[in-house]
This record gives structure tokens, sequence and C-alpha cells, in this order.
């Protein structure tokens, strides 16, 4: 039980002001589809966690903190322009609960690569025997830090400056790609 709580703890804290989060209230401004946003985010990270818990520690003994680093880095540029040219749809076209659920999966999963949550996965696992608990622990942390701003951004949709937000969205990932990719060169 205490691998469960502390992880979930860990990762609601940790998951406070993330990327992920700022990921998850352009996703519910754009789809307005909280319970598939959710469901997305859910199997998204009960995924990425779970392989960090079982290849995480093997991974690291291959990857560097620098390329580590990097690697997120880019990643963040990407989307920093990606998050400038979002999706248009057709005139009357709306996106499905699926359409809305396989783009959050997606996206929540690439986003998680690396994060901080992602490491701190790695490191409970490591540190705690159960990596069932440790799993489901991070993953409500996750949920638990999330939802709220799903549930929020997808009542205030309507109301919201859609450009400000990418604007915003995209300077913000835009800088953390800097700072990844300025502490892969100085490791």
């Amino acid at each position: 039980m205490e691998a469960l709580l502390v992880s979930a703890t860990t990762v609601a804290i940790a998951e406070m002001g993330d990327r992920t989060q700022l990921l998850s209230l352009v996703l519910a401004t754009q789809f307005r589809k909280p319970r598939a946003i959710l469901a997305g985010m859910l199997v998204a990270t009960l995924a990425n966690h779970a392989a960090a818990g079982f290849i995480g520690v093997w991974l690291g003994a291959f990857l560097t903190p620098a390329v580590l680093d990097g690697v997120v880095g880019a990643s963040m540029l990407g989307m920093a322009a990606w998050t400038l040219k979002p999706d248009t749809l057709e005139d009357g076209t709306e996106i499905g609960p699926r359409g809305a659920f396989l783009a959050t999966l997606v996206a929540f999963f690439i986003a998680e690569i690396g994060d901080k949550t992602q490491i701190a996965t790695v490191a409970l696992a490591a540190a705690y025997a159960n990596l069932v608990l440790v799993v489901a622990g991070t993953t409500a942390g996750m949920m638990l830090a999330n939802a709220p701003v799903v549930f929020l951004g997808s009542a205030f949709a309507g109301r919201l400056p859609m450009r400000a937000i990418h604007l915003g969205a995209s300077l913000l990932f835009a800088v953390l790609g800097a700072v990844f990719l300025i502490r892969a060169c100085l490791s």
C-alpha cells in the first residue's frame, strides 16, 4: 500500500505545472470530449508508466542523461511547431469520442516520454518490489493532476481565446525544448 500512496503523491505533485497539464488543456479545448480525453490519458499513462517500470532501468544503462535531454528537447521544439498549426475541421465536421480518444492516447504517450513523471516511475519501480502498485499509483497521480484541467478546459472552451492558447502553448513548449537542449549541451 505504501508503494501506491507514495507513487500517487509523488506524481501528482510532480505533475503540477507540467507540460502534460498544458496538453490536457489544449486537448480539452480542441475536442470538448472530457470522457474520451480522460480515457485516452488513462490508457496512455498506463502504457507509458508500465514501459518505464519494465525497461526504464535497462534503457538508463544505454542512454546518457545528455542524450535523453537532447531527444526530449528536440521533441518539445517539434511540439511547439505542431501547436502553432492546429488541426482544423471541415465545415460542420465534428470529431467523435473515438477521434478525441486516439489523439489523446498518442499525444499523451509521446509527451510522457522522458518526462519527470516517467523518470519518477522508473525510480519508484526500482525502490519498491510491487511494480503493479507503483504503476497504479503513478497513473492515479497523473489522473488526479490532469482530470480537473480537462473538465475545466472543456467547460470554458467556447470562451477561451484559442489563438492565444495555441501561441502560449507553443511558446512554453519552445522554452522547455530550449532548456532541455541547453542541459544536453552542458552535460
